[in-house]
């Protein structure tokens, strides 16, 4: 069965415009390292400094730095200075939505 020329039109002019779909197989890539995943999941929990995520997850501050970078790129983490710390949490409510609904698909 195939599908009629309007509906296969209607669908061609719901697509997004080229660009945007790069610009989401883009995002969709950085949640495609499990480093950015652990990290992102301890900021889901609570604000906190490259030191203490380095902590928690038994890594060095210059791999978590590296991967926060990636992460500020995105817009998916952002920082505030305090004092000489920087603290990072998660950027918006759609990275909360995004991990939560992500992680309910997973466990499904």
């Amino acid at each position: 069965m195939h599908i009629d020329g309007a509906t296969a039109t209607e669908i061609q002019q719901k697509m997004p415009e080229e660009n945007k779909l790069y610009d989401l197989a883009d995002l969709f890539k950085v949640f495609g390292d499990s480093t950015r995943i652990k990290i992102l999941y301890v900021l889901f929990e609570n604000e906190m400094c490259v030191y203490d995520i380095a902590s928690i997850l038994n890594m060095t501050q210059s791999a978590i730095s590296h991967q926060l970078r990636t992460l500020k790129q995105n817009r998916l983490v952002k920082f505030r200075k305090e004092g000489k710390n920087a603290l990072y949490s998660l950027a918006d409510e759609h990275v909360f939505t995004i991990l939560r609904q992500g992680m309910e698909h997973v466990e499904e």
